[in-house]
């Protein structure tokens, strides 16, 4: 007896994040050539395959005494490639991405990660924390809400990978036991430029 099977090729978003890992620099080429918006588990496949080296973060390794800084690798109209340097005790505020997914890989440091949801009354309340380190992915779905720092009591600073999908633009900020929803544009504490 016979089957019939048939096989759907990969879409060329697939077939471009299944390229073979490699420098940060090769992940900006293969971000170049996407023909469309990746899904949230093709940015998490596209950082978990980088192989990061400490002289390719070197350009954007820098740090502010007052917030995280935020340094731009790459941005077109699908994608966003950032290094974020944080001191510790920095973080962001509590948010969502407004329509955009995205991933995190540290690189250096230990980062928490504070998640939160809205209740029956559209009251933010908390969720869950985690903890990651370097080597490890996270990522945000649309609609989740939550926050990312450098833990004071870490005592060291922490680079984290960033990417989002389709580019972040202003997002919505909460605050713990309020349904009040802010504004945030991320774009104004960014520094440099990318590759």
């Amino acid at each position: 007896m016979s089957t019939n099977v048939t096989v759907q090729p990969p879409s060329p978003v697939d077939s471009e994040v299944a390229a073979t890992a490699g420098s940060l620099k090769s992940l900006v080429n293969r971000l170049r050539n996407l023909p469309q918006t990746p899904t949230l588990e093709q940015v998490d496949s596209l950082l978990e395959d980088v192989e990061l080296k400490a002289e390719e973060l070197r350009p954007y390794r820098s740090f502010k005494t007052g917030n995280y800084a935020r340094h731009r690798v790459f941005r077109n109209e699908h994608v966003e490639l950032l290094v974020l340097c944080w001191r510790p005790g920095q973080r962001t505020p509590i948010h969502d991405h407004n329509g955009s997914h995205g991933a995190v890989r540290v690189c250096e440091g230990v980062m928490w990660e504070t998640m939160f949801e809205l209740d029956g009354d559209s009251t933010l309340r908390y969720k869950s924390a985690r903890q990651w380190v370097p080597g490890d992915v996270t990522d945000a779905a649309v609609p989740d809400i939550h926050q990312l720092g450098n833990p004071e009591v870490s005592g060291q600073d922490m680079v984290t990978l960033h990417l989002y999908a389709p580019p972040l633009g202003v997002l919505n900020t909460y605050k713990v036991g309020s349904s009040e929803v802010g504004r945030y544009s991320p774009e104004q504490f960014m520094d440099g430029a990318g590759i």
